[in-house]
């Protein structure tokens, strides 16, 4: 399941930052993740790093997006063989 980030983002960049991906980019109003590009961090880390560094708790599983371990570590490892 990609993360999303809902209406309370207030833009501060701390999770674009931390996003092994690039999965995170500004847009208008508040930031945006790309289901396609996000692995929540699988293959990086043990968790998601965008979760803890947002200081207002705005980003979220995404419930309409939803991808088990197994297809997120595939999501990793294709975009290493692409890279």
């Amino acid at each position: 399941m990609a993360l999303k980030i809902i209406d309370s983002c207030i833009a501060c960049d701390a999770c674009v930052i931390e996003c092994p991906t690039g999965a995170i980019e500004a847009s208008d109003p508040i930031y945006v993740i790309d289901p396609l590009l996000c692995t929540e961090c699988i293959g990086y880390h043990k968790q998601p790093s965008c979760i803890p560094v947002c200081p207002v708790d705005s980003i979220i599983l995404d419930p309409d997006c939803y991808e088990d371990k197994k297809e997120l570590l595939l999501k990793f490892q294709n975009s290493k063989k692409g890279a």
